[in-house]
């Protein structure tokens, strides 16, 4: 009975989610939010780096990315990129690291309209309330990148040790710390980003849910790194594109599993709030369908 009533309610969530994605195009909404995520990405690896080695030092920083790098595959030039997001962080300077706020402060932008397109409620200054809710947790960067730095040591420990046994474990301390560590920008980005107020319970429960999956694309991107791919062959030999490409779409896979953790936690609060299987709520545009990710889409002023 107890195996039935899991298989009901993750129908009846499931069916939610679907009822959520009606009249929506979450590929083209992911697409958008990709876009916002290319601008924010460098400079917010930069940044944490750079705020990290502030409470660390310049030559911890430098010694851990170092043997991070060795864990990464080096066919497309991974542990080299690391190895210069790693000293462009450790030379930024306090002037230069201001300026990467506001590349930053985008991705919160973006964040606040791709999850407004699944939601029923109204938004007004939609734009600078995403990116000024977004800024805080670059405070909070340092504690969650140094455990990273550190399973990146540990894995290149285990990779040196002969065995399946080892290379398991480095793969579990990669996961698991990765999952660790999208939780809490996860759960922000869920509950404060977001328009609305989510419960806390469905928060939890949808974030964990969503950094769990993250997580596990993020491992398959590095195993999409160790293939020996010319991703420059269709670009006319382009390696640079071909590599920029292969990145993006990665971004685009990672946000579309972003989207799906909403519609996920919004079911699951609206379960949890009605004390039974709620019908799905689309948002209404009497335009019909808008722009995903327009800076009109999801508001009224």
């Amino acid at each position: 009975m107890r195996a039935a009533r899991v298989r009901t309610e993750a129908r009846s969530l499931l069916g939610s989610v679907r009822g959520r994605l009606h009249g929506r195009d979450a590929t083209l909404v992911a697409a958008g939010l990709t876009f916002y995520a290319g601008i924010a990405v460098v400079p917010l690896l930069v940044l944490s780096l750079a705020l990290t080695s502030w409470l660390t030092s310049a030559r911890t920083i430098r010694e851990l990315t170092g043997r991070l790098a060795a864990v990464l595959p080096a066919d497309l030039g991974a542990p080299a990129a690391v190895l210069r997001l790693a000293e462009a962080g450790v030379t930024l300077s306090p002037g230069q690291a201001l300026l990467t706020l506001l590349p930053i402060s985008l991705y919160g932008e973006g964040l606040r309209r791709a999850l407004l397109r699944f939601s029923p409620e109204h938004d007004r200054f939609t734009a600078w309330r995403g990116r000024l809710l977004a800024l805080p947790l670059v405070v909070v960067t340092p504690p969650l990148l140094y455990p990273l730095l550190l399973a990146g040591r540990l894995m290149a420990d285990l990779y040196q040790r002969a065995g399946a046994g080892a290379a398991v474990a480095a793969v579990a301390v990669g996961y698991y710390s990765v999952l660790g560590a999208l939780i809490v920008p996860v759960a922000w980005g869920f509950r404060v980003v977001a328009v609305g107020r989510l419960r806390w319970p469905a928060v939890l429960a949808g974030a964990f849910l969503t950094a769990a999956s993250l997580s596990g694309f993020l491992q398959g991107f590095v195993l999409f790194l160790a293939l020996p791919l010319d991703l420059g062959a269709p670009f006319a030999g382009l390696d640079v594109v071909g590599g920029v490409v292969a990145v993006g779409f990665w971004l685009f896979l990672l946000h579309l599993v972003v989207l799906a953790g909403w519609l996920a936690t919004q079911a699951l609060d609206a379960r949890l709030r009605h004390g039974r299987s709620a019908p799905p709520v689309v948002p209404h545009d009497s335009n019909g369908p808008a722009d995903p990710i327009s800076p009109a889409a999801g508001t009224r002023r």
